[in-house]
């Protein structure tokens, strides 16, 4: 069994497109593709942590379409645009506004929200949010695991700790 983690995915929501200038013709097209994307790397018996803004806009039957499409053990840490139709879909695991767990022996407190500190964090605990939409300048051991900064897919934490270590080797080649 392996764990994802994801957020933003905004299923539904026609603002993302020109917010966040997802490269998608429309919001059908961005839909599928998150779908796509999604159950190309999660299998049935897998974890997934969704840290918030899963769906704004679609009627709840079209919430628990998307979320039936899903594969996956699914948990929601609800985020600010996750309204009752998507808390109440009957495909979640769990919802909670925040979690602790461990990964691969890593401490990880997960919220929707960037924290500037957290439990555990001088024992090495990571934060794991979304909410910033990769606009966020990170502290250390604070990742956004959103859709606008990780990609279409949900990603496991080996990815996300090595998409730090690829930013931090491409600023180091910039030529001054």
């Amino acid at each position: 069994m392996a764990v994802w983690f994801t957020s933003d995915t905004h299923f539904g929501d026609s603002r993302i497109l020109r917010i966040d200038k997802r490269p998608y013709r429309d919001l059908a097209a961005h839909d599928a593709a998150l779908i796509a994307a999604w159950t190309a790397v999660v299998a049935r018996d897998d974890e997934v942590w969704h840290l918030g803004d899963f769906a704004l806009g679609p009627p709840e039957a079209r919430v628990a379409e998307i979320l039936a499409a899903l594969p996956g053990v699914k948990h929601l840490i609800v985020g600010n645009n996750d309204g009752p139709g998507t808390l109440r879909a009957s495909g979640w695991a769990s919802v909670a506004h925040y979690a602790e767990i461990t990964v691969d022996a890593r401490r990880l407190v997960l919220c929707h929200y960037a924290f500037r500190t957290w439990n555990g964090i001088g024992r090495g605990a990571l934060n794991l949010h979304g909410h910033a939409h990769n606009r966020l300048t990170p502290i250390s051991r604070q990742y956004d695991v959103g859709v606008d900064a990780q990609g279409a897919a949900p990603v496991s934490l080996e990815t996300i700790l090595a998409s730090r270590r690829r930013k931090r080797a491409a600023h180091k080649n910039v030529e001054p």
